[in-house]
Parts: C-alpha cells; sequence; structure tokens
C-alpha cells in the first residue's frame, strides 16, 4: 500500500532556523529517509516552497479567481510530503513517527493511503516498474 505522508508545521517558526539548524534538521531527516530508501520503500519526497511563493486558483462558479498564496488561515501549513510503500498502515505510522522524532519542532504527519490514477487507462493497467495499479494500492 503506498502511503502519503503530509508533513504540516508553523511556516514562520521553522523559517526562523539559521542555515544551521535546517540544514542539522534535514540531516535527521535524511537518516530516517536512507533507512526506508534501503528497504526499497521510499518514494518521492518533496518540501515545498513557501505559501507566499503559492498561487491559487479558485473556482467556486463562473471564471476561475487567481489569488497569491494559500487560501484558508491556519496555525500549521503544508510543508511537505513523502510517499512510502508500508505494508501495513501500522508501517507507515513508525515511519512518521521517526520523522517526527527528527523534527526537533514537533508539527503534524497526516498518513494517507494512496490511489493511482492513469487517465485513459484501464482500471487495473500496469503503473511501470512497480507495476502497481489504478486501485488503491
Amino acid at each position: 500500500m503506498l502511503y502519503a505522508i503530509l508533513c504540516y508545521n508553523d511556516e514562520k517558526h521553522v523559517g526562523t532556523w539559521t542555515k544551521q539548524e535546517d540544514d542539522a534538521c534535514m540531516a535527521r531527516l535524511g537518516l530516517v529517509q536512507d533507512a526506508m530508501r534501503a528497504k526499497g520503500k521510499l518514494g518521492p519526497v518533496v518540501r515545498l516552497n513557501p505559501t507566499t511563493s503559492a498561487t491559487t486558483l479558485r473556482k467556486t462558479s463562473g471564471e476561475p479567481i487567481i489569488m497569491d498564496g494559500p487560501f484558508a488561515e491556519t496555525k500549521e501549513q503544508f510543508l511537505g510530503f513523502y510517499v512510502a510503500d508500508c505494508d501495513t498502515l501500522d508501517e507507515a505510522i513508525a515511519f512518521a513517527k521517526d520523522l517526527a522524532k527528527a523534527n526537533p519542532d514537533g508539527g503534524s504527519y497526516e498518513i494517507r493511503p494512496l490511489s493511482i490514477y492513469f487517465p485513459g487507462e484501464p482500471k487495473g493497467a500496469k503503473a511501470g516498474p512497480q507495476e502497481k495499479t489504478s486501485e488503491a494500492v
């Protein structure tokens, strides 16, 4: 089963880290990533740029509206995500716990099963080298 591990934290706080603090956190996270990669269970890892660099397209009716940044006012922002191939939810939770231990300032980790969708492909089509299907994997 593929899981997305969505990482949230206070962007303003994380943005105050010195380069040395940021590098140290990324090094600790790298050790956790290396362990999953060594097992062949780590997919894409993405660190998002600050919300101040984001653009949102919102459409409710009529023409879409383009605005700067995310729309929601929240205490924590979506900072990045991992894709992990875990045999069980417990394994995905353990991975998220390891990520949380590596991050000095807490935050939260949302764990969500992924379904892969290939437009134009019949349900159950092969998904390349890992041969995942368009069904929940």
